[in-house]
């Protein structure tokens, strides 16, 4: 496996998935003190917040002013999610150059979620693509509920494939596979990306894990195995969904790191730089991170009284 590990991608979704879950709001100066933490970490592509509306998301408002103020970098990639055609004209009006798009492969969750059906949000997607073509933006596609939704239960893989296939055909360079409320576990996830993988290259796919029940690392692993080599994360483990009861953040980037270093494979990240992004920013949201990885190291590093 080891022959190609140089080409893993780490995917830093915390500053917009982790924090618009949260019960308090953190305001610009926080915001972006935790995203240039992220980058002085070793992360080069940092989901920078999204182009909603506050009065539906208070935790992104003011996400125009976020990116304005982050130092721009070589190499560094500071994508902004955006719902609709209004979002991309904001993203476009503040200078960002890659934004991210959402669907979802079960029709009850998009009627809760963006309250249209799956055929209604890609009408949506038509002119943000077209936007996106003519501006040069690359835009990344999300695939929500890609092994479970919290109001159907099991979600067909013909699905899930149907929708990724579409993204993917729509212009969107990269497929990321959400496993919206983490239900799934290592042989449903492999057998997810492979179903999805005979429509969309491997190298166009990513996994998004939540880590519920516990599950995140396990299907990491399992879809590694079968190829992914992209893959999203949000440090401290912040995160969770709003439309699934009980469902928890993102797989842990600090964790993911661990695993993947302990396996031999160099992901340029300084992991103590990154719990300590984790720490500071939990903080601030008022409770302890989600993460063990986390939680050791401020064992490690607590003063004795």
């Amino acid at each position: 496996m080891s022959e190609n590990m140089e080409h893993i991608r780490l995917v830093e979704v915390g500053p917009r998935d982790g924090l618009q879950n949260e019960a308090r709001p953190l305001g610009v100066a926080d915001r972006v003190a935790m995203i240039e933490g992220l980058i002085a970490a070793g992360l080069t592509t940092i989901e920078a917040g999204s182009f909603v509306s506050p009065k539906w998301m208070p935790q992104m408002a003011d996400s125009a002013e976020v990116f304005r103020r982050l130092t721009k970098r070589e190499g560094l990639n500071l994508p902004m999610l955006v719902p609709n055609l209004k979002g991309f004209e904001a993203a476009l009006d503040t200078g960002v150059e890659e934004i991210a798009i959402f669907a979802s492969a079960s029709e009850s969750f998009s009627q809760k979620n963006i309250n249209c059906s799956i055929a209604e949000s890609f009408e949506r997607f038509a002119p943000v693509m077209e936007g996106a073509r003519a501006a040069k933006i690359r835009v990344r596609g999300y695939v929500s509920c890609v092994l479970g939704c919290p109001y159907e239960g099991p979600v067909a893989l013909a699905a899930v494939v149907n929708v990724a296939k579409r993204l993917y055909r729509s212009g969107c360079y990269e497929i990321s596979l959400g496993d919206t409320i983490g239900v799934g576990t290592p042989h449903a996830a492999a057998a997810m990306v492979r179903a999805v993988a005979g429509e969309v290259p491997m190298t166009a796919l990513a996994l998004h894990e939540h880590n519920t029940y516990g599950q995140a690392l396990a299907n990491i692993l399992a879809c590694l195995e079968e190829g992914v080599r992209v893959f999203d994360a949000s440090v401290g483990g912040l995160g969770g969904c709003p439309y699934a009861k009980g469902a928890t953040g993102n797989v842990a980037t600090e964790e993911l790191v661990y695993m993947l270093e302990g396996m031999g494979m160099r992901t340029g990240i300084d992991i103590d730089a990154l719990c300590r992004v984790a720490l500071e920013t939990c903080a601030k949201l008022g409770h302890e991170p989600a993460s063990g990885v986390a939680r050791v190291f401020a064992a490690k590093n607590r003063r004795p009284e």
